[in-house]
């Protein structure tokens, strides 16, 4: 790592020759491999950007010049460059977040790892500077998958306008997102990358025209950049400059003197430009590129010369929902699958190799996923859509006003529900069971364990007439919690130990927390404090048993994996109210504030969301309730 370890930010690049810029490329990818394999991270999206990488830090002087990542995961040779070269704790506690994040750096200007958004921000950014005379370069990095998002085209419809703002748009083209990108432009771009008869030409007359004085390079770089005229019969890239804004490319993504003197071109422009740059996704790295279903995309902890996993974690919740999935898929013809870029992350890949023609893949466009499987359930199928909880966020408006007021029977999966941690702020799955109260007729599931998933996967796709949520945790799922009765539609997890007429607490477990709230009520029993353990199985709506029992304890206690601002909690209190059930409610969940990233072990204990911390609040609750709020409290610390 001789040349890597000396630089120290992007204008140490300035000094080395073209033999050495070779060398920092392979250095990179052997650091990479190295430490990620030791943390897990996204591998290869960025084991592919290192020379577009290096010819961008080269060209740009950043931060005066504002280079924005979308997504996000293809930052990590950024970092590098800008001295960031400590990744042992990458996605940690107190080490490198995984996406460009503005406390470490003040060469991460946006910390974008929801995909689609970076031409919007390059938009606004280059408004400002010529609103306030600046002549900072913005650069905008996106990927050919984030491309997909409907966004993007929004941008572009809005860059078009200003023929004279400075705009540089890299489209990195790897011909994937998570798996192969998918859909009209992916088609279009893949039309201009095998239409090489222009470029087989420039090849050709490359080394007679370099080899010629003075004019020769010139020369080779004008015909390099011509679009219009030679380039448009043989290569169909007019719809970019159709929009209006100019098209450079393609440029092998991995050459770096090429890329540079595009890049250069296109900063001397002054307007909008579009610079093509075809990369591969896991480059340098056989395991990667030997991985058809993602290209290394996201690893866990691997061996780095095999890429095998280092240890396996158990059964996943999204296994189970797969597997699932194909059941039902055999049993039923209506049931079709959608996906926003993400099959094999979501779990559908079964699904899709056993029902290849009825699996659709939107690409990252989940607006449009949405409103897609409104028209499906019109058509008379029974769409389920599995999406990371964080990514439901984007399609709200489409869940409240295409689904639900057209009362269409349509399925959302969400998959890393609650905290998630490592990935940060951005993928906690933390705002959807508050956001989707609103929706009327909305119906909730969080499944407790993996039988749960399956029974309640197969509830929700008997409803017909209004959508349906299926909320579960990221990670290997515990063993299963079996219920001791039922209240209504309600599971019974445990009962007081003691045959007593009021119990002290009703313990409200939302979905995977039930072995805690199992261990909370231990604790409280320890205190000589009864209670009940119900898991709702059903959150939305509330339980209509939920008042009556709630009127049978002294203290209510819902503990959720989510929002506390306006999630299960918030319902349960909507609920006994409406119900005039006067009984003191306390909610534990998450904190409206954004959670840096950690393990979700260390974010649980940052925020309080433990059994011994809930158990202790819980305790001086009642005791409070009994006058004797200081010994109980004392007591229960020294436990």
């Amino acid at each position: 790592m001789a040349l890597l370890t000396r630089i120290k930010g992007p204008r140490d690049l300035d000094r080395l020759t073209p033999e050495e810029l070779d060398q920092l490329a392979s250095e990179i990818r052997t650091f990479l491999v190295d430490e990620v394999s030791k943390t897990g991270g996204h591998l290869g999206p960025n084991l592919g950007v290192v020379e577009l990488t290096i010819a961008l830090h080269r060209v740009f002087e950043s931060p005066k010049d504002k280079v924005l990542w979308d997504t996000g995961h293809q930052s990590y040779v950024h970092k590098l460059l800008t001295g960031r070269q400590d990744f042992t704790r990458l996605k940690m506690k107190g080490g490198l977040s995984g996406y460009p994040a503005r406390a470490e750096s003040e060469h991460d200007i946006i910390e974008n790892s929801h995909a689609s958004t970076v031409l919007g921000w390059a938009d606004g950014l280059a408004k400002a500077n010529q609103v306030l005379g600046k002549d900072d370069a913005v650069v905008a990095v996106i990927g050919d998958g984030a491309l997909t998002g409907g966004m993007a085209w929004e941008a572009l419809n809005n860059i078009a306008v200003a023929k004279d703002r400075p705009l540089v748009i890299v489209v990195n083209d790897n011909e994937r997102s998570y798996a192969p990108t998918i859909g009209g432009l992916a088609n279009h771009l893949a039309t201009l990358r095998t239409t090489d008869g222009y470029e087989r030409f420039l090849a050709k007359g490359k080394d007679l025209l370099e080899r010629t004085p003075v004019v020769g390079r010139p020369l080779y770089e004008t015909l390099h950049g011509a679009k219009k005229g030679l380039k448009d019969f043989i290569a169909p890239q007019g719809m970019f400059e159709d929009l209006g804004i100019k098209y450079v490319g393609p440029i092998d993504g991995h050459d770096i003197e090429a890329l540079e003197s595009a890049l250069q071109r296109a900063k001397r422009f002054g307007g909008p430009v579009i610079v093509h740059c075809l990369t591969e996704k896991g480059r340098g790295y056989q395991p990667a590129l030997a991985d058809e279903a993602d290209r290394f995309h996201a690893v866990g902890k691997i061996h780095p010369d095999t890429g095998l996993p280092i240890a396996s974690s158990g059964v996943d919740w999204t296994s189970v929902f797969g597997e699932e999935m194909v059941k039902l898929g055999k049993e039923r013809k209506d049931i079709v699958a959608i996906t926003a870029a993400m099959l094999q992350p979501v779990g559908l890949d079964r699904f899709a190799k056993a029902f290849p023609d009825r699996v659709y893949d939107v690409g990252i466009a989940e607006q449009h996923g949405a409103v897609s499987a409104a028209g499906l359930a019109t058509g008379g199928l029974h769409p389920v859509f599995a999406v990371y909880a964080t990514f439901l966020n984007r399609a709200f408006d489409q869940v409240l006003m295409d689904v639900a007021l057209h009362k269409c029977g349509v399925t959302f999966v969400l998959d890393r529900a609650g905290v998630t941690g490592t990935d940060g702020a951005s993928h906690n799955g933390m705002w959807d069971m508050s956001i989707l109260q609103v929706v009327p007729t909305l119906r909730i599931a969080a499944p407790r364990d993996a039988d749960q998933v399956r029974a309640q996967l197969r509830e929700a796709v008997q409803v017909d007439d209004a959508p349906t949520v299926v909320r579960f945790s990221k990670g290997a799922v515990g063993p299963a919690v079996k219920a001791v009765g039922k209240v209504g539609g309600m599971d019974v997890l445990r009962r007081p130990t003691a045959d007593e007429a009021r119990p002290d607490v009703l313990l409200v477990s939302i979905g995977a927390l039930a072995p805690m709230c199992l261990e909370i009520a231990d604790l409280l029993d320890a205190q000589g404090i009864s209670s009940t353990v119900v898991d709702p199985r059903w959150v939305k709506p509330v339980d209509e048993a939920m008042a009556p029992l709630a009127e049978q304890h002294r203290v209510v206690v819902t503990v959720e994996d989510n929002s506390r601002a306006g999630g299960v909690g918030s319902a349960v209190a909507q609920a006994l109210r409406d119900a005039d059930v006067d009984v003191p409610l306390r909610d534990f969940g998450i904190p409206p504030v954004f959670l840096d990233h950690a393990s979700r072990k260390e974010v649980m204990a940052e925020i309080g969301l433990t059994a011994p911390d809930i158990a202790r609040q819980v305790t001086g609750l009642v005791a409070k309730l009994d006058g004797r709020l200081e010994s109980a409290t004392a007591e229960i610390a020294r436990d």
